[in-house]
This record gives C-alpha cells, sequence and structure tokens, in this order.
C-alpha cells in the first residue's frame, strides 16, 4: 500500500522477480505525497551528523545501490529516471555554522568518508552564483541527486511493464485472522484479499496496523520551486546545501533552470498548509547563499509530511513477533526517501523471497524493537 517512490519502487521489484502472483499496488492518489514534494538528495555524506553512525551508513549503502537501481528502473521504463551526478557543496555563511562545519568533517573523517574542505573563495569558484556571504564549505562529490517526478513517471511506467495492477481506492486498515494477514480493507467498503502486504504508505502507516501505531509520526516540511529568468543569474549546477543561523536550507538543480529549495521541519500533524512564515525563512536563507534568486520566478510552494521515526532510521521487512505473519513494512524513511529506496528495494526483495534482511539494512529492521525488549 502506498504508491510514492518506495511503494512503486517495492511493487515493481516484486513483479519483477516474480515474487508474487499478482502485484497490486493500492493508492487513491498515485504518486502524491512526500515523493512529489521532495528535494530529491541522493546525500548520505552531507546528511550526516554526529551520533548517526546506523542512518549514515544505511544511506551510504543505498547511494552505492543507486547507479544499478536506476539502470534497471530505466530499462524497463524506457526513459530517464533523473539522476543528477554533478555531486554537492556544503557551506556555512556564519563563525557558528562554519564551527558545525568542521565539526561535521571532523566527525567524518572519522568515518572513514572522504570531504573536502574548502574556503569561501574556493567554493564560490566552483559555483559562481554563491554569494559573499559564504564564508567555507565541504566539497562531496559523492552525494548526488534525482528529479524526484522524473522518478515517479519512470518508477509508474517501469511497474506497468511488469504487470503492476494499480487500484485507486483508499485502504482504511491491513486485515488479519491473529495470525497471518488476509488482505487490506478499503474505506469505502469490501476488502482486497491478500497474503502478504507491504505497508509504504509513508507518514499514514501508523494507522493502518496497530503493530505500526506509535512507530511513524508526520514531519511537516515546505518547498519551494523557483525557475532562473533569462535576466538572472543562472542557478548552480551542484546541489547546495546550507546552515544559515542555525537552519538548514537547501538547493537542488532541475533540468531548465529550475531549482527546488527546502525545507523547514516541524512537529505539526498532518497540517497541510504551507505557512507564510515557512516561505519566509525558506527565502532568506537561501537568499544569504544565492543572492541572485531573488531574481527568480516562484513556481510552487508546498508541503508535505515525512515519515519520521524516533531514532531516524526506517522500518524495513516483517513486523516481527508482535504482529501477524505477511505484514511487512518500508515505512519509516524520514527525510532520506529518495536516497533509501535502492536499499529498500534490495531488502523487501530479499524479505519476500523469504530471506532474511540483507546485513546493509538490519540496523533498520521493522522487529528491532521488539528485538531490543526481548
Amino acid at each position: 500500500m502506498g504508491a510514492g517512490a518506495v511503494g512503486c519502487a517495492v511493487a515493481w521489484a516484486a513483479a519483477r522477480e516474480g515474487l508474487a502472483g499478482e502485484v497490486v499496488l493500492v493508492d487513491p492518489d498515485p504518486g502524491s505525497g512526500a515523493s512529489r514534494v521532495a528535494g530529491g538528495m541522493l546525500a548520505p555524506i552531507s546528511e550526516a551528523w554526529p551520533g548517526e553512525r546506523e542512518v549514515l551508513e544505511l544511506g551510504a549503502a543505498s547511494l552505492a545501490a543507486w547507479p544499478s537501481f536506476a539502470a534497471a528502473v530505466a530499462r524497463d521504463a524506457g526513459c530517464s529516471v533523473g539522476l543528477r551526478r554533478e555531486g554537492t557543496l556544503q557551506v556555512a555563511v556564519d563563525a557558528a555554522d562554519v564551527e558545525d562545519l568542521d565539526r561535521v568533517a571532523e566527525h567524518l573523517r572519522a568515518w572513514g568518508r572522504v570531504v573536502e574542505r574548502l574556503s569561501g573563495r574556493a567554493v564560490r569558484r566552483l559555483e559562481p552564483s554563491l554569494g559573499p556571504s559564504v564564508r567555507a564549505g565541504l566539497a562531496i562529490p559523492d552525494d548526488l541527486a534525482v528529479d524526484n517526478r522524473v522518478l515517479l513517471g519512470a518508477l509508474s511506467r517501469a511497474g506497468a511493464s511488469r504487470g503492476v495492477v494499480v487500484s485507486r481506492r483508499s485502504v482504511a486498515r491491513v486485515v488479519d485472522d491473529g495470525e497471518r494477514v488476509t488482505g487490506v480493507a478499503f474505506a469505502d467498503g469490501g476488502e482486497l484479499e491478500a497474503s502478504r502486504v507491504v505497508v509504504a504508505a509513508g507518514a499514514w502507516s501508523a494507522g493502518l496496523h496497530p503493530v505500526l501505531a506509535g512507530r511513524v509520526r508526520p514531519v511537516k516540511g515546505e518547498i519551494l520551486r523557483v525557475r532562473a529568468r533569462r535576466s538572472s543569474l543562472p542557478p548552480p549546477s551542484r546541489t547546495v546545501r546550507a546552515s544559515v543561523s542555525g537552519r538548514p536550507v537547501y538547493a537542488v538543480p532541475r533540468d531548465g533552470g529550475g531549482l527546488v529549495v527546502g525545507a523547514t521541519q516541524y512537529e505539526a500533524g498532518f497540517d497541510a498548509d504551507v505557512l507564510v512564515g515557512g516561505v519566509r525563512d525558506l527565502v532568506a536563507d537561501v537568499e544569504r547563499v544565492l543572492p541572485g534568486i531573488a531574481d527568480y520566478a516562484l513556481e510552487e510552494s508546498a508541503a508535505s509530511f515525512r515519515p519520521g521515526t524516533d531514532d531516524n532510521l526506517p522500518l524495513l521487512g516483517p513486523v516481527g513477533p508482535v504482529g501477524p505473519a505477511g505484514l511487512v513494512a518500508a515505512t519509516g524513511h524520514g527525510r532520506n526517501g529518495m536516497l533509501l529506496v535502492a536499499v529498500t528495494v534490495s531488502a523487501l526483495v530479499a524479505v519476500l523471497r523469504g530471506e532474511p534482511l540483507p546485513e546493509e539494512a538490519r540496523a533498520a529492521a521493522a522487529d528491532r524493537s521488539a528485538v531490543a525488549r526481548g
């Protein structure tokens, strides 16, 4: 259930590998939600923060799997998936942010990750659109990006080529007989019988079965989509991430002179309004880094909900001894949904084959809370 990037990718992979007689992807609005409102950064290194080693390692494993994943989807879809390989710059604009930048660089080097520390002048030589307030940066060539909406279209076409059936109905809950999953109940009545159900409904996953209650929550984020005009400075070719007075902001290039600017992050339940204050902060912060953006055209503002977990790791695989057999999770990816698609696909393919989670995904096992309690 759930036809965002994760749900579409798992459905495509299950059909491609012949892991079910029929693969049905259920979502009332395929391609919507957090997957549509995303920057598309594939950035485990620049996302890394001290104390989140397992998050970094899971992301790094997924980034390594992305080229082969992208190639397989592109073959079945007959089109590009929108992968961008220009790399990432992480920059800082005041003394406190420079200290944070150096702290992150130190931790990354201690974890064996290669980053290049640059002066403000050196960063501006790489990306002339950066402003004079940029004081320092890290060059991270291995952190890539993907056009999320191009990817969603490619996944839809790839799934169709493998016989994935799409049902545009709303699911009320997963149904089980106390021991095994028997299917899903629709909000408008009726059920779809199934012996295995993969819950990939993002921030809405927690309401679909009691065993997932409280394990995934909505974390609101707002983004802007802007476009360079003929009279304005061209956008950067690389993804630019910055810390401005302690607030994170990013600008991710798109073809045709576009940029996705994000992202606010706060706990607000399922409040879907784009707030003036959120837009104000995004514009003010990104303009400190890319002053020429003031002359860009504003094409879209949007909000959506990242599926957050307490430890910032997703829930992958069987829900374990506390839930019914056949109930499989692929949710809780937080701010790293696009990045973690590739590792999620390999993990779920293994699970649906009846194999254990691959080693690189075991920190994200959906039954980890039950195992810890045991």
